[in-house]
């Protein structure tokens, strides 16, 4: 088949591009940026640049290729550094959420394309009820802290507007958070803020996190191309949800840090606001089950225990070797 992968350069679409090629697809990679465009063909697609929240160039691009199917990967992180103005951070990025899917979705309908993928977010969207574990068809939080009703308004938007497109058959994958050497959780910023305790656990540290390895999150996807029910939501996630209270002591150890300091909730809303306390103490993680059976999909990494090792033992490497 022929693959349009928008955000073929972000942290999954790198990932994703080589995985569709080697499965057969031909693909076409989306950048905004012209000076990527030699990365996406060393990944063996054909690179087209645009800007996703331009409507016109999208649908000529799209109308130039002519795909089968789109993956809709587009983010916008690098104002994202600050969560505790977490809406303010991820502005860009919901942008590309609302409009930039709209602009992909009326291109593929006027260019006959049958599957549309977009990713989305499982974890803090959920409600803060019932057990810690949720699944897709468990409702998202109707009233989130202030500082995050931007974004998840933009998480529903693409979501209510994917699965409910016919034309083309619309799929969503709810990734966790993901993991990777020098990618999400491992990027510079939070490793050294773990390192100096500076990432501290508040209250009972009883907010249930998912994880997915991002090569897991991509492989997952190219299944997803030929595997994934129309009109369907997927949790991409690991076997082993967590709380705060033990995965954050564990990284530390990992990284040869000690353990986090604890802040009490009062002193945790005054220093890192309401919504970080919330994901710190109430939040809830996703089960990976019905991802599992549609997708015959297995993570690599079925624990963020194994795969949280292996990247603290390559950054020791990397750290022993300079």
């Amino acid at each position: 088949m022929r693959v349009f992968v928008a955000g073929a350069t972000g942290a999954a679409g790198r990932r994703l591009v080589p995985l569709l090629v080697s499965a057969g697809h031909l693909v076409v990679g989306l950048t905004r940026t012209p000076a990527k465009a030699d990365s996406i063909r060393a990944l063996g697609a054909e690179p087209v640049v645009a800007d996703g929240l331009d409507a016109q160039a999208i649908n000529e691009a799209v109308a130039r290729v002519r795909p089968e199917v789109i993956i809709h990967e587009m983010t916008d992180l690098s104002g994202a550094a600050d969560l505790r103005a977490f809406d303010r951070s991820f502005a860009a990025s919901n942008r590309l959420r609302t409009d930039g899917t709209d602009h992909l979705l009326a291109a593929a309908w006027n260019a006959g394309v049958k599957r549309f993928i977009a990713q989305s977010y499982c974890g803090w969207p959920y409600a803060r009820t019932g057990g810690p574990v949720k699944t897709e068809s468990d409702p998202l939080d109707p009233d989130p802290p202030e500082e995050m009703r931007r974004t998840l308004d933009a998480i529903r938007y693409l979501e209510t507007t994917v699965v409910g497109s016919k034309s083309p058959d619309g799929i969503v994958l709810r990734y966790g958070a993901f993991y990777g050497f020098d990618t999400g959780l491992f990027d510079g910023p939070f490793v050294e803020q773990v390192r100096r305790r500076r990432a501290p656990q508040i209250g009972d540290g009883n907010g249930w996190w998912s994880f997915v390895h991002i090569d897991d999150a991509a492989e997952a996807t190219a299944l997803a191309v030929e595997r994934g029910q129309a009109g369907s939501i997927y949790n991409i996630v690991d076997d082993e949800p967590a709380p705060v209270r033990v995965w954050l002591p564990a990284l530390a150890e990992m990284l040869g840090a000690r353990s986090p300091f604890h802040l009490p909730v009062w002193i945790g809303r005054l220093v890192a606001g309401e919504h970080l306390v919330a994901m710190m103490t109430e939040i809830r993680a996703g089960s990976n089950e019905k991802a599992k059976h549609d997708l015959a999909w297995e993570p690599a990494h079925p624990s963020w225990r194994q795969g949280f090792a292996e990247i603290a033992a390559a950054l020791r490497e990397k750290k022993n070797a300079a």
